[in-house]
């Protein structure tokens, strides 16, 4: 059995809630039930381990509980310290796919086609995680997947992440059947010491320490009609979806909150296409949101520093690089912007965040190079 570190972090008792909608700050359970089974076969007895989270093995057995998010990202961070496992979140979300997505994941396998599937996703993950945001962006050639998480003090994400993009790679799987193959897999993360559980369950090239958490892939999937295709039971989780959004407590603000995070990575982030998204003239948006005690520039500045610091702390990557993938059009400016935030610069902090958590400072380590596989075989 593993030895189990000395000393652990505080832990908050997360609230447990049941019901239709997924509360603010809270995740349903279903993407994470693996955990108990997986913790059993790393020889950890997962009973003590899922109580210092106020977790209780029968909260398993009904995928609709709901648990707060920080909690999820803890518990995967703890699971991976128990187990000596650095790759846990990766196996957690091996073993969930689109229909650990509730409602949303079975209106996506109703749907008729790849794309429309996709879309799905993009506009409604919200319902199944709050917390969570999905980005499709296309090209002539490519399309690429993208996985976001927004919230504060959540700079320690490479686990949720692992989990993330690996339920995304199932949910492809699914949708477009086992000849579906990434051609490229991104990873917001700095390279592990052991790539064999990546590159064995992804079976495609890998990039670490980059800005974005991302599967590519040909855009010619996007067409693909799907065998699930069900019109009646499209029509009835369109309904179910419906009623859990209108559900939700959802001012303009925690709307935006939500979108920001992969509007600002994919350069989207202008106030016409926030007001798009959420169905509202840009002068009636500046009006809701004043009305809310906030502004449209003042949340986009929290969704940049939230990125920067999950960034600067999970990866590698050069802090003008960290700008770029932020739209500042150059490396001071984004270096004022987060001196305003933090109190100090880019390096300094991330320097700090190094010392803190016992990680090597990224400034101390070699490039991240990419990592090629051949095509899987078909």
């Amino acid at each position: 059995m593993p030895k189990r570190p000395a000393r652990s972090p505080q832990r908050t008792t997360p609230t447990r809630v049941s019901g239709t909608s997924v509360p603010k700050g809270m995740l349903r359970i279903a993407t994470t039930m693996a955990v108990p089974a997986l913790l059993r076969e790393h020889g950890v007895d997962p009973v003590p381990l899922l109580a210092e989270f106020g977790l209780e093995l029968a909260d398993y057995q009904d995928p609709e509980n709901r648990i707060r998010y920080s909690t999820v990202t803890q518990l995967l961070g703890r699971c991976t310290e128990v187990t000596c496992c650095p790759h846990f979140g990766l196996l957690v979300g091996q073993r969930a796919g689109t229909s650990a997505l509730g409602a949303v994941g079975f209106l996506m396998q109703s749907s008729p086609t790849v794309r429309t599937a996709l879309e799905i996703l993009v506009r409604h993950l919200w319902v199944h995680s709050p917390s969570a945001a999905a980005s499709l962006v296309e090209d002539s050639s490519f399309a690429t997947l993208g996985l976001t998480v927004h919230g504060t003090g959540l700079e320690d994400l490479d686990p949720y992440l692992d989990m993330g993009i690996a339920i995304a790679c199932n949910v492809m799987r699914g949708l477009c059947g086992h000849h579906w193959q990434a051609t490229e897999v991104r990873l917001a993360h700095g390279r592990p010491r052991n790539l064999a559980p990546f590159r064995h369950f992804f079976q495609a090239p890998l990039r670490f320490d980059t800005g974005e958490t991302a599967l590519v892939f040909a855009s010619s999937w996007l067409d693909k009609p799907l065998l699930s295709a069900d019109p009646l039971l499209h029509t009835m989780m369109q309904q179910r979806v419906s009623e859990q959004a209108s559900l939700a407590d959802d001012d303009v603000s925690s709307q935006l909150r939500r979108m920001l995070p992969s509007l600002v990575t994919t350069y989207s982030d202008s106030l016409a296409v926030a007001a798009k998204r959420v169905g509202l003239a840009t002068r009636t948006l500046n009006r809701r949101l004043a009305a809310e005690g906030t502004s449209y520039l003042k949340l986009r500045e929290e969704a940049r520093y939230a990125i920067a610091r999950q960034l600067l702390a999970s990866t590698r990557m050069p802090a003008n690089q960290v700008a770029e993938r932020l739209g500042y059009t150059n490396s001071s400016a984004f270096t004022r912007a987060f001196r305003q935030w933090s109190g100090e610069a880019p390096a300094e902090w991330r320097a700090t965040k190094a010392r803190r958590s016992g990680r090597v400072s990224a400034s101390v380590l070699p490039d991240a190079a990419d990592l090629r596989l051949p095509s899987r075989a078909r």
